[in-house]
């Protein structure tokens, strides 16, 4: 388990846009190094708000969209096109505006897709998908994704891992399908901590007031079936990228001073 490594912005708006250089950086760096990247993207207003960001960065062709492939930590069980869909709202803020290979996007299945409303079948075909995408060098059912961000939500959960639910509780299977969540809609299809861990580095984002509290929770040395943002961490880096509101309950002695 790596340390998290905390950066802390004095707002939402330079957190995002701090957040998408990150990535554009991250990005080249892997297509460098190895010819290709693979990024998992997440839902939600802070996940959204760093592609908009990222759609709006100058820098943002220094990536070689055609040698970048894009997951999903979790998505919303709901049909194709559905405007809670965390890829829909995805291709909105960014995806739609760059050159990507329409074969490198990984989107979650929808509820009707080719696996009807079964969600555990879903899970079951994405599980799969990642498989074979994985390589020997991986050493394991998923690839060593070079950034997988995810939101904290104001309960401490990441992608559809809500605390105490079975989905938190998964040790063998990547992938789940997730029925009663808290909040709407209550099916979901999301990654399982093993999943998470197998990324070479995870993100976790986290802004606005009512984020402090589950940011203080799991960054206190809370469990992961309790707080499962907790449980969530990288192989080579674990990073924590908050504003100043979603920080303001955490000891100073965790972060340096906040960005300007």
């Amino acid at each position: 388990m790596t340390p998290p490594q905390l950066v802390v912005h004095r707002d939402k708006e330079l957190m995002a846009q701090a957040a998408a250089a990150r990535l554009i950086t991250r990005i080249v760096d892997a297509q460098a190094s190895r010819g290709h990247a693979s990024v998992v993207l997440t839902g939600g207003r802070n996940g959204n708000g760093l592609l908009a960001a990222l759609a709006a960065a100058p820098a943002r062709d220094a990536v070689d969209w055609a040698r970048l492939d894009l997951w999903w930590g979790d998505e919303r069980f709901l049909p194709e096109g559905d405007p809670e869909r965390n890829v829909t709202q995805a291709r909105e803020a960014l995806l739609d505006a760059v050159p990507l290979d329409p074969a490198r996007v990984h989107a979650m299945p929808a509820s009707d897709g080719p696996y009807g409303d079964d969600a555990d079948a879903a899970a079951a075909g994405y599980a799969a998908e990642l498989a074979a995408a994985a390589g020997p060098e991986d050493h394991g059912p998923v690839p060593a994704f070079d950034v997988l961000m995810l939101g904290v939500g104001p309960d401490t959960h990441v992608a559809s891992l809500f605390p105490e639910l079975p989905a938190v509780r998964e040790t063998e299977r990547t992938v789940v399908g997730v029925h009663g969540a808290p909040k709407p809609p209550p099916v979901r299809v999301s990654l399982t901590l093993p999943a998470i861990r197998a990324a070479r580095e995870v993100w976790l984002l986290a802004a606005g007031e009512d984020k402090a509290e589950a940011a203080a929770i799991a960054l206190s040395g809370a469990g992961e079936i309790q707080a499962p943002a907790a449980g969530a961490y990288g192989r080579s880096r674990t990073l924590w990228l908050l504003d100043a509101a979603a920080a303001s309950r955490l000891p100073r002695a965790l972060y340096p001073q906040a960005s300007a």
